[in-house]
């Protein structure tokens, strides 16, 4: 297992469409381990594959609070297959978008369909943070930031902010 770079914005990688996973093989797993020891070492709840520069459909999540047992969960290819009416607000973090969080409105809950490591298939509902969590990284998967769920005067405020932030580093 390794620690990966996570890319931050404005990284035009992260708005790219992941591409699914065909096989689940020694790779897949190995970079399954990965994104959770990356995930948890941040330390984050939820971690797409894209964020580390794999465009393949697989995110890791762990929503399991600090003092329980960790609760791992490895989703390939997930995809939501019904979404409540009712909505929830979350205070919406990323690690993708260090130390910013805003409030985002989503459906409260969600089912959804995804192979496990075995390349068996899973369904599973999912309500409060997991819902919240389990869409943000499916969006990941779709090109889609958190921030673009936003006004636009806030998303552009944040891209210029870390744009600005992504130059100064590169001019060293």
């Amino acid at each position: 297992m390794a620690i990966r770079s996570i890319l931050i914005i404005p990284e035009p990688q992260l708005r790219q469409i992941s591409e699914p996973v065909t096989k689940i093989d020694k790779e897949v797993e190995r970079l399954a381990a990965d994104m959770l020891e990356t995930m948890y070492d941040a330390p984050g709840i939820g971690l797409a594959a894209i964020q580390v520069g794999v465009k393949k459909r697989l995110i890791t999540i762990d929503v399991a609070r600090e003092d329980a047992p960790k609760s791992p969960l490895v989703l390939i290819n997930p995809e939501i297959v019904s979404a409540s009416e009712e909505l929830s607000v979350y205070n919406e973090g990323c690690l993708s978008i260090p130390e910013y969080y805003e409030e985002v409105e989503r459906p409260a809950q969600v089912k959804i369909r995804y192979q496990d490591l075995k390349g068996a298939a899973q369904e599973m509902e999912a309500d409060g943070l997991l819902a919240t969590c389990v869409q943000h990284e499916i969006d990941h998967l779709n090109g889609v930031l958190f921030i673009d769920h936003l006004s636009r005067l806030k998303r552009e405020r944040v891209i210029k902010k870390f744009t600005k932030a992504a130059r100064r580093e590169a001019e060293g």
